[in-house]
């Protein structure tokens, strides 16, 4: 048999008190013996998103034992997005990222553990896991706990975005609050990530691409009780990897899977998100994968999936037609996926997903009639963003902006003035120091973004931000500027007033600006104040890069060799 990393905690004569703990567990003889798999989740009552887990979990438990291993459940953190949103608390949305990571590489290497099933539900959970999947490289499956089913309200199909505009909608006088009531109960009936295409959904989409995933679970609604067989799978697969040797995480992450994912995104409309966590998934296989390349993959790609929030349909729309194979089947027939690339199945893509269904051409496009010629998804360059920005352009109608500058210095100051409608038609409202190190944490902007649309401002104002958006996102908004404000970046020398000119069709934004006077400006320029001097936002500044490469906190590319010795 081949040898296990968990021998290294239950073999020979010192090894008698660890073996004395596991009893304790009640764990006999032949379970003691057996593989030791890691199962980690996020259950727990912090959000809707990571509920759905509990039974998922004890069916690949289930899985293990019946393929010949021994499960070991244990959970990590989850921050809900949703209940951070638009206050302090926000900040710590992306952090935990890196913590999930963390704390997954502290149980798999300090417990020796043989194998991982990783669960993630909430938006930063599924990066997280994925990041620790790589970095620990033990035989890995990930699943996602799954989507909650639309509500119904007015006749028609809503999710959780809807709420957040209507508040915008009250405070215009469109909606009475007794309306919007009855819309806060009906749009979220069940357990689960929100509906559409967001930052949840879009990793789990990314998942697949990466080959990291059960094949064609992540768009089966999380209530439905056929995701138990799909857990169960999932115990199965990662038995056999590690009565294999593989395949691990990184024969999976590769340069082309890294792509494989990008034109994913680009093709559903994802999240802007996606851009942050896919070089952060890179950099955990020592792989140089930065907002650049991922922009290269957008501009390549043909958005066919007509999706929320720029489009009409959401997770359960795409299950119902067939699921995620559907779009990776279609994409690899186009080329723009590349299906030699391995899945955590020891198959190919192609060989994974060759015999699903065809676009409907509703929900999914066939790729010679796509919605859109490129991705959803783009990245600007500019003497605004050197480094780069993304902007969402699925459901975009105004792709050239020049308005005059408002200058906010936090998210909390513009949220104040767009409540207040201190703002004018052709506005662009800047939002600076919320970058990852300025924040800290990188805070999403969906509490204000969606207030101007709920006040049928969507795209009649820009918004520019060194911080993030949610998935569910939409108008003439550009995050992720980087380098940051904080760090000296250009959106730092913005003065009230300033024109700015957010090209989306030419991939450019820019300050209006004479050189000499944005040399003296960058001469002036003074770094603020941070805002924590102690806790984790303290040190997750001091240790955080820029979201280009993925705001990662190390070296990357973790070796932990020594157990294979």
């Amino acid at each position: 048999m081949r040898k296990l990393r968990s021998d290294i905690t239950r073999e020979g004569l010192a090894r008698t008190p660890h073996r004395a703990f596991m009893r304790a567990m009640g764990l006999d003889d032949a379970a003691i013996q057996k593989p030791m798999i890691g199962v980690v989740s996020m259950k727990g009552e912090q959000t809707p998103c990571n509920m759905t887990h509990g039974f998922q979990v004890e069916a690949a438990k289930e899985g293990v034992t019946e393929a010949g291993g021994t499960p070991r459940e244990f959970t990590t953190i989850s921050v809900s997005d949703g209940i951070s949103m638009n206050h302090e608390g926000m900040k710590f949305s992306l952090v935990s990222r890196e913590l999930i990571a963390d704390s997954i590489e502290a149980v798999v290497h300090g417990l020796a553990y043989d194998g991982l099933v990783g669960f993630g539900g909430c938006d930063k959970t599924l990066p997280g896991v994925m990041m620790g999947m790589v970095r620990c490289n033990v035989p890995s499956v990930f699943m996602y706990g799954g989507a909650a089913l639309p509500g119904r309200f007015g006749g028609r199909d809503v999710t959780i975005l809807d709420s957040y505009e209507a508040v915008g909608a009250v405070l215009t006088g469109a909606m009475d609050e007794a309306t919007l009531a009855r819309l806060e109960r009906s749009c979220l009936p069940t357990v689960g990530a929100c509906a559409g295409q967001f930052t949840a959904n879009t990793m789990a989409m990314v998942s697949e691409a990466l080959g990291l995933s059960v094949p064609n679970v992540s768009m089966i609604p999380g209530p439905y009780a056929e995701r138990a067989g799909f857990a169960r799978h999932a115990g199965a697969i990662v038995m056999r990897a590690v009565a294999n040797g593989g395949p691990r995480p990184r024969d999976l992450v590769t340069r082309n899977a890294l792509e494989n994912a990008c034109a994913v995104v680009a093709a559903t409309g994802g999240s802007t998100n996606a851009a942050l966590h896919i070089p952060a998934i890179a950099h955990e296989a020592g792989i140089t994968f930065d907002l650049d390349d991922v922009a290269a993959v957008l501009a390549r790609t043909p958005l066919i999936a007509d999706l929320r929030p720029g489009g009409r349909f959401t997770a359960r729309d795409v299950h119902e037609i067939g699921g995620t194979a559907v779009i990776i089947r279609a994409l690899i027939e186009l080329g723009a996926i590349d299906g030699s690339c391995l899945a955590a199945t020891g198959e190919t893509l192609a060989q994974t997903y060759g015999d699903a269904a065809p676009p409907d051409g509703a929900v999914v496009r066939a790729a010679s009639a796509p919605i859109a010629p490129d991705g959803g998804v783009a990245v600007l360059k500019g003497n605004l963003c050197p480094d780069g920005a993304l902007i969402k352009l699925a459901g975009l109608r105004t792709l050239v902006h020049e308005g005059p500058a408002r200058v906010f210095e936090s998210e909390g100051d513009c949220a104040r003035a767009v409540e207040a409608r201190a703002y004018k038609t052709g506005d662009v409202l800047v939002i600076r120091n919320e970058g990852p190190v300025g924040g800290p944490g990188m805070q999403e902007m969906l509490g204000v973004t969606a207030l101007i649309y709920g006040q049928q401002m969507g795209e009649a104002v820009a918004l520019v931000t060194d911080g993030r958006f949610s998935g569910a996102t939409r108008g003439i908004c550009v995050g992720h500027v980087a380098p940051e404000a904080a760090v000296g970046g250009p959106l730092a020398l913005v003065n009230d007033g300033d024109i700015v000119r957010i090209d989306a069709a030419g991939r450019r934004m820019d300050l209006l600006l004479s050189p000499a006077e944005f040399a003296a400006r960058r001469a002036a320029w003074r770094p603020l104040a941070p805002r924590h001097k102690a806790g984790l936002l303290a040190k997750y500044a001091a240790q955080v890069g820029q979201a280009n490469k993925g705001a990662v906190t190390h070296a990357g590319a973790a070796d932990w060799l020594w157990f294979d010795r």
